[in-house]
């Protein structure tokens, strides 16, 4: 069935199955009512505080400016508990879910990060919590998921397709359907259908409205660029949210995969914003990556999180409008990255974030003057990937 809500231009909807029509319309319309509630939002805002741990700094990175030519500033989302910015969209959703009377949260992980997210705030809040992850991702993930069973989630094998993030997805968006009167489906991106997109910016735009802030205070004016990572896109559309208004470039950075230019839309990548056509994936339209008879690609990424086949629809939207620039960083260029900031700054990034630190390597010229990036994550989970990598 096809609900026309929640439309980016041609792109987002909510294309499901007639049993997910009631309980994404219950989620609209609790979220829209939660979200100015004041025992909600008091309650939101100490969590966000004095558990989750906002506001994250920005971080004037002087030996990276200094070898990039420009000031270079860093939105610090990997110094938020549990170390990437998806705790802001988990708690959001999970707190709003107890307010619906529900009992149990699902959800889905590729790089861990949000499963681990989710697991925290469905221990903070005493809800039962279970998170489905593709085995390639459960492998090289590894200390993600003891994390996350530490808490007292339930983490379940997903063996079908790619065994990746879009597997995880499917059997998240089953299980709900036969489970929602009691089931919160926490899903971790701006993808999937509405009210999800809009949902989750709205909770990730935290880090937009503190950037602004944060940024204007420190240098008296707006920088030049602002860089981010994408998979799904909520890290990217967090912190563009409160510039759109603002003549400020804004680039994405999706992943090259394995040293593909992503002129061929088979490529080896996740780059659906470069070379992705109009499809439906996960209950949205949006670019996605797909064959000549529409066949959801393998996607391939270095970094787990941006192993996706699609994007979130407003993101693929405001490239069309020439709002947001596309830009792709491969498997090698991000491993740069990684090494850079860790050796110049002292911080080890996730993969996923060092795809937009590796693409400022590649094309400081481009970012101005005075440019951030928005850290997403940290390396921790991380290292065995880096470390068996570098020992072939």
């Amino acid at each position: 069935m096809i609900v026309d809500r929640g439309r980016f231009g041609g792109y987002g909807g909510s294309f499901v199955p007639e049993t997910l029509v009631q309980p994404l319309a219950e989620l609209e319309e609790a979220y829209e009512r939660l979200k100015t509630d004041p025992d909600f939002k008091n309650i939101h805002e100490e969590l966000s505080r004095t558990y989750a741990g906002r506001p994250t700094p920005l971080y004037h990175a002087r030996s990276l400016s200094k070898k990039l030519g420009l000031k270079m500033y860093l939105k610090r989302e990997d110094l938020l508990h549990g170390g990437a910015h998806k705790l802001n969209n988990a708690l959001g959703q999970a707190l709003t879910a107890k307010m619906m009377g529900k009992t149990r949260l699902i959800a889905e992980t590729g790089a861990g990060q949000h499963g681990v997210a989710t697991a925290m705030a469905g221990a903070n809040l005493g809800l039962e919590t279970m998170v489905y992850m593709g085995e390639v991702d459960i492998r090289r993930q590894e200390m993600n998921v003891y994390r996350m069973k530490l808490m007292g989630t339930e983490v379940v094998p997903v063996y079908t397709g790619s065994r990746t993030l879009k597997d995880a997805i499917n059997e998240a968006l089953r299980d709900w359907t036969a489970s929602y009167e009691y089931t919160h489906y926490l899903l971790g991106s701006i993808a999937g259908p509405h009210p999800y997109p809009t949902m989750v910016k709205d909770l990730q735009s935290v880090i937009g409205t503190e950037t602004r802030d944060q940024i204007l205070k420190a240098e008296g004016r707006l920088p030049d660029s602002i860089v981010a990572c994408v998979g799904g896109g909520s890290n990217a559309m967090g912190i563009f949210s409160g510039f759109f208004q603002d003549e400020v470039n804004l680039i994405a950075v999706e992943a090259g995969g394995t040293g593909l230019t992503c002129t061929s839309k088979f490529a080896n990548h996740g780059a659906s914003l470069k070379v992705g056509e109009d499809g439906i994936l996960h209950g949205a339209l949006s670019k996605i990556l797909q064959d000549p008879y529409g066949q959801i690609l393998e996607s391939h990424s270095l970094a787990p999180g941006l192993d996706y086949p699609g994007v979130g629809p407003e993101l693929a939207r405001l490239v069309d409008l020439g709002r947001v620039r596309s830009e792709v960083a491969d498997d090698e260029v991000a491993m740069e990255g990684f090494r850079v900031l860790s050796r110049l700054e002292g911080i080890i990034p996730a993969l996923e974030s060092a795809h937009a630190v590796g693409y400022a390597l590649q094309d400081p010229e481009s970012l101005g003057d005075l440019a951030i990036i928005n850290l997403s994550g940290r390396g921790d989970k991380d290292l065995a990937t880096v470390m068996q990598r570098e020992a072939l």
